[in-house]
């Protein structure tokens, strides 16, 4: 784990050059380590090169880790990336600044509740199921904006942007050019896309997240 800050460095170097390269500014990407799998001891190091934005995929997961994490550093910006269940709500909002996987009715109506009881205002994505596959999660493409317009009218939700994770077999650019048309049709900005294979070619399309854990932690066992 000695070289994960070095790897976040070269992460950061890459970012930064993609993003020159579409004229964007790189301080404009939001670079997301995720940490899901690995102990807190793993995650330090990161946090002590100046990384504050952190991905799980598990709510219990980071319950057991990230508060105590937080509370040793000012600014961790907390992630979730992963599927949310509707009875994960409550913990989820408490623990999260920010949820990418709202992908239902039901989870965006929790989550909706939740924040309403805790007084708290969470950074919310959609997640589009670009490849419509049927064991994966998100919103069909022909619905995602209807969803966020219901999302915001409805249940007074603030969404930032739209998420996906494209198929493993498909040319991720494809999807990344599809999602951020449809961004663009629900009048949304953000866009978190990309992961430690493609997170360059995310930033060349546009994305304002890129959720990035192999290229930085190496290899989970």
């Amino acid at each position: 784990m000695g070289d994960a800050a070095q790897r976040l460095g070269e992460i950061r170097a890459r970012i930064a050059d993609a993003a020159k390269g579409r004229g964007r500014d790189p301080s404009s990407v939001t670079l997301i380590a995720v940490s899901k799998t690995f102990e807190a001891d793993a995650i330090r190091p990161v946090i002590a090169a100046g990384q504050r934005h952190f991905g799980e995929n598990r709510v219990q997961e980071a319950k057991a880790k990230w508060p105590e994490l937080k509370a040793e550093t000012a600014g961790i910006v907390l992630h979730l990336i992963g599927p949310l269940q509707s009875n994960k709500a409550k913990e989820a909002v408490e623990l999260f600044d920010a949820i990418h996987s709202i992908d239902r009715e039901k989870i965006a109506r929790a989550v909706a509740a939740e924040m309403n009881k805790q007084g708290k205002r969470l950074e919310l994505f959609v997640q589009v199921n670009t490849g419509e596959e049927p064991q994966k999660a998100g919103v069909m493409p022909a619905d995602a904006v209807a969803f966020v317009t219901m999302c915001r009218e409805e249940l007074g939700l603030d969404i930032a942007g739209l998420m996906c994770i494209p198929p493993v077999d498909e040319e991720p650019a494809v999807h990344f050019a599809f999602l951020a048309k449809l961004a663009e049709e629900a009048g949304v900005s953000g866009l978190s896309m990309g992961m430690s294979d493609d997170f360059e070619t995310a930033v060349e399309f546009g994305a304002s997240h890129v959720r990035v854990g192999s290229a930085i932690f190496g290899g989970r066992g």
